[in-house]
């Protein structure tokens, strides 16, 4: 059999396996991966692709409908759908990329110390974040803006410590079982301090499972932050976000124009859902690695 017969051949067999893999959800894992890819890439490219600036109003295109010069039309003051869109993606991820940050490093670090220490210190901790697991993030972020006013930046705060407790609760059961390892006390009886063997050898053997968390936790919290915006206590107008496009399209759906809020509404639940499919396929793989 000749080379380019060979090549066909095995191409020929390569196809089935394919498909295999994309049926035991390989495929599906990188396509939820490639969608949120694709969120963030035009979110850092908004400014090259948007095609007109998000709070450019033009009186004479008040809702319009698809068109060469407006991809996805005009809301009710004639600003670019899809220009909105692209730049709203910004806050919309920042807000939670941040929450997410802060609440998986603060909570791993009181994961990490409670497992290690033990005694009064682990159950203070396990006190005070069963206490704070027992309001809902935007009944927090409500409490927040009712106390400091309204914005971005305190629904941030809050709902960074409504978080903590998803990623430390979590972690700390995954300290605990490391804790008990053998490798733990050989490295106790070699002399190495607490501290050396948790930044060296613990936490490093616990970040895939603060990673599945996280990344399961960032779709959780843009829901959280858009609800936020459409109660109109997170980012204000005129800026383009998400949550503030919903809320500021819902007089059109009543008039038969529901694009703006069809538009920003879809590209959540897209986004949300990808995170979700990417946090469970990261658990398979990262955690099942590990047992």
């Amino acid at each position: 059999m000749s080379t380019p017969q060979l090549a066909a051949a095995a191409g020929a067999r390569l196809v089935p396996g394919r498909l295999r893999a994309f049926a035991r959800g390989q495929g599906t894992l990188t396509a939820a991966a490639v969608v949120v890819a694709l969120v963030f890439l035009a979110a850092v490219c908004a400014p090259l692709l948007a095609p007109y600036d998000p709070n450019a109003v033009d009186p004479l295109a008040v809702s319009q409908g698809s068109s060469a010069a407006h991809w996805l039309g005009t809301d009710d003051t004639g600003r670019d759908l899809l220009s909105r869109l692209l730049y709203g993606a910004r806050p919309s991820l920042l807000a939670p990329a941040v929450i997410t940050v802060v609440a998986g490093t603060v909570g791993t670090a009181l994961a990490v110390t409670a497992a290690w220490l033990g005694g009064w210190w682990d159950r203070l901790v396990s006190a005070a974040l069963d206490v704070v697991f027992g309001f809902p993030g935007l009944v927090l972020a409500v409490v927040g803006a009712a106390v400091f006013g309204a914005g971005l930046d305190i629904a941030v705060a809050t709902l960074s410590l409504a978080y903590l407790p998803y990623v430390a609760r979590v972690v700390r059961s995954g300290a605990l079982r490391e804790r008990a390892l053998p490798y733990i006390s050989a490295l106790e009886m070699l002399g190495m301090s607490g501290p050396r063997i948790c930044l060296r050898h613990l936490v490093p053997n616990l970040l895939p499972l603060v990673l599945v968390q996280a990344t399961t936790s960032f779709g959780y919290t843009m829901l959280d932050v858009a609800a936020f915006s459409f109660i109109g206590l997170g980012t204000q107008p005129p800026s383009a976000e998400w949550g503030l496009m919903v809320a500021g399209g819902t007089p059109g759906i009543l008039a038969g124009r529901p694009e703006q809020s069809l538009y920003a509404g879809a590209v959540i639940v897209v986004f949300v859902v990808a995170c979700n499919v990417l946090g469970s396929g990261l658990s398979r793989r990262l955690l099942g690695a590990q047992r």
